[in-house]
């Protein structure tokens, strides 16, 4: 964890554009933990909390508000501070490995980067919200443009909900914006080809956990 705070517990967050496979790939790291005898606990973003899940659904319904990026920003801003405070620091306190599906980099590479709303803005948010928490990894799995819609058309069909619905333009944008933030923090940040079958990613991802955090394992 590198906010300051040490806690005995270990942060693993997923991150990627919509269909790189990361629920699958967080169902088999946290498999594999609970496997080596670890307490684990697996949450997402926006969620976690009843408060947080309230807001997520604000934010995914694509009948619903058409909220601007900054408006976005706050209300995942809002809905982390809940979650961190109630259920990410408690577990990391008693020693757990968190496994998190998106976390603060979501909110920079959705809203924020290409002109939108700037990555400092966001990161005062995420130190006033939730302390400036950030994961001891992040494993960015990372798939191609066509790859990304099967897997979506497979999902979701034509029900995407308003974020995952929108054009492909903005999707690459957000491709762009998590690639940009792998290369500027590569102590934290593992790319991962999630363009195969789930096992091979999965033994990628143990070796990404294993090498980085491998005094923990």
């Amino acid at each position: 964890m590198t906010d300051g705070t040490a806690t005995p517990g270990c942060f693993i967050t997923f991150e990627g554009g919509e269909g790189v496979g990361k629920s699958t790939q967080v169902r088999l790291l946290a498999d594999w933990l609970e496997g080596q005898g670890k307490d684990v606990l697996v949450t997402r973003e926006p969620g976690g909390t009843p408060g947080a899940e309230a807001i997520r659904a604000l934010l995914l319904d694509p009948e619903g508000t058409d909220w601007t990026l900054p408006a976005e920003a706050l209300l995942f801003a809002a809905a982390r501070a809940d979650h961190v405070a109630r259920v990410i620091r408690p577990a990391l306190a008693r020693g757990a490995w968190v496994i998190c599906d998106r976390f603060i980099d979501s909110t920079r590479a959705y809203q924020g980067g290409e002109g939108a709303l700037p990555d400092e803005v966001i990161l005062q948010l995420h130190g006033i919200g939730s302390g400036g928490l950030l994961p001891d990894l992040t494993v960015l799995l990372e798939v191609s443009p066509e790859i990304a819609t099967r897997r979506l058309h497979q999902r979701d069909g034509l029900a995407s909900d308003r974020i995952g619905g929108r054009d492909a333009a903005f999707h690459a944008r957000v491709a762009r914006r998590f690639a940009e933030m792998a290369e500027a923090e590569p102590r934290r940040f593992s790319r991962v080809a999630g363009g195969v079958e789930a096992e091979t990613v999965h033994m990628a991802v143990r070796a990404c956990v294993t090498q980085r955090l491998g005094a923990r394992a």
